[in-house]
């Protein structure tokens, strides 16, 4: 395989796994896409703005190429960051803007994607000692990232209206027969973990 076609392959995951991401936004209202659905707040939309904030740092300035693209969510002095305000998105950023900039970020790494070889060095100032990288690094973090997001959103998704798949036409789900089948699975794993525990069956 040539370093082109390693590149390419690295750049595909990093599209699919951003599709997949967005993909979960479709067919919700606002407040669906902003609640926090765990103890910490994770929620569908404020995972759209920290996934492209953290994509325009890493294929933006750390690769030389800042974007020029303004979050004002991060603060020019840190010590006037509001700590993870990249996470949730408060009623005067709207959906629209979110998904503008999510897909702003993209083609701004595209194209630093497309410019550099896998080898053109990079410096990320916040990982200290090891801050010195390669585009074929940062790409494979910032796949990995955005794969992690996405995995959260799947779930997330899931608990807000049952909605699963793990891309628009593909869902990824293989499910036996009956109407019934995801109730009665669900039930036999809890059964299950419940025996593990030496706690019996679950009452009906």
């Amino acid at each position: 395989m040539t370093p082109a076609s390693h590149k390419d392959v690295l750049h595909r995951y990093l599209k699919s796994a951003r599709d997949a991401l967005l993909w979960k936004l479709d067919g919700l209202g606002e407040y669906d896409l902003r609640r926090p659905m765990t103890p910490t707040g994770t929620n569908l939309l404020g995972l759209v703005k920290h996934v492209a904030s953290v994509t325009d740092g890493y294929l933006g300035s750390v690769m030389g190429r800042p974007s020029g693209i303004q979050l004002p969510w991060y603060a020019e002095d840190e010590t006037d960051e509001v700590p993870n305000a990249d996470l949730w998105v408060p009623p005067e950023e709207s959906t629209a803007f979110i998904v503008d900039l999510h897909h702003r970020v993209a083609a701004h790494a595209d194209a630093t994607i497309e410019a550099l070889d896998l080898d053109a060095v990079g410096h990320v100032p916040w990982w200290g000692d090891r801050g010195e990288v390669t585009l074929q690094w940062i790409l494979v973090h910032v796949t990995t990232e955005t794969n992690r997001h996405a995995g959260h959103a799947d779930i997330i998704r899931e608990l807000i209206d049952g909605e699963v798949g793990h891309r628009q036409q593909v869902d990824n789900m293989w499910a036996g027969e009956g109407e019934d089948y995801w109730p009665r699975l669900r039930q036999q794993i809890e059964d299950a973990a419940r025996a593990a525990e030496g706690a019996g069956p679950a009452a009906g």
